[in-house]
C-alpha cells in the first residue's frame, strides 16, 4: 500500500473518538431538542438588554436556547430624538419599523484581497429614510446607525441576523459608538420594566 498507511494506522497512538462522541452528541442534542428547547417564548419571557447599541429586547437570541439555531432576532426602541449606538458585522441585517420614523446612515464597506484582505469604509454615509410599515436592509460588514426623527414619540424596530456565519469563524462585530443614553438608562429602565 502506499506510504505504507497501514503500518502507520498499526502503530500509532494518536487515536480520537471523534465520529463516536459526535452520534453520541447528536443523540443528545435531538433529545434536548424536542425536551428542553421551546419552540417559542412568551412575551414576559423576552429579556430587555440596555446596551452600548441601545434598548434590545431578544425574541429569539443564541442564548436563549430555543429551537431556532439560525438566526437571532430583537426589538430595539430609540427614545424621541435619539439613535443607536453605531456598529457593523459580518452578518447581513434586515430591519422592518414597527412604530415611527427616522433614518439610517450607511458607510458601505469596500473590499480588496488582492494581495491581502483590505477593507475600507466610505467617509461619506448614504442616508435612508424610514417610517412604519418600511423595510430595510444593511449588507454584511456596513458600519450602520438608525436615527429616530421624532423628538417625542419612541421607535420601535425589528433587527434580524443570520448567526449561521458566526459558526463558520466570521463572528465578526464592532461597536463603533454608543447611543446616547448609555450607560445611564435609569428612566428607561423604570418605564420599560414596570
Amino acid at each position: 500500500m502506499p506510504y505504507g498507511e497501514v503500518e502507520h494506522v498499526l502503530g500509532s497512538k494518536n487515536i480520537v473518538n471523534f465520529m463516536e462522541e459526535e452520534i453520541a452528541e447528536s443523540a443528545e442534542f435531538r433529545h434536548d431538542y424536542v425536551t428542553k428547547m421551546p419552540s417559542y417564548t412568551k412575551y414576559n419571557e423576552q429579556p430587555w438588554e440596555f446596551c452600548r447599541q441601545g434598548i434590545l429586547k431578544h425574541i429569539v437570541h443564541e442564548k436563549m436556547n430555543t429551537r431556532e439555531m439560525c438566526v437571532n432576532i430583537y426589538q430595539q426602541l430609540i427614545p424621541g430624538d435619539s439613535s443607536s449606538g453605531q456598529h457593523r458585522h459580518f452578518t447581513e441585517e434586515v430591519l422592518y419599523i414597527l412604530e415611527g420614523r427616522g433614518y439610517d446612515l450607511h458607510h458601505d464597506v469596500v473590499f480588496n484581497c488582492d494581495k491581502q484582505y483590505l477593507y475600507e469604509w466610505s467617509e461619506e454615509p448614504v442616508k435612508y429614510e424610514w417610517e412604519e410599515g418600511d423595510f430595510i436592509y444593511i449588507p454584511p460588514y456596513v458600519v450602520h446607525q438608525h436615527f429616530n426623527a421624532d423628538p417625542k414619540k419612541p421607535v420601535r424596530l425589528i433587527s434580524a441576523t443570520n448567526r449561521l456565519v458566526k459558526a463558520m469563524g466570521m463572528n465578526w462585530i464592532d461597536q463603533m459608538t454608543s447611543c446616547p443614553e448609555w450607560p445611564n438608562f435609569t428612566d428607561w429602565k423604570e418605564k420599560l420594566l414596570k
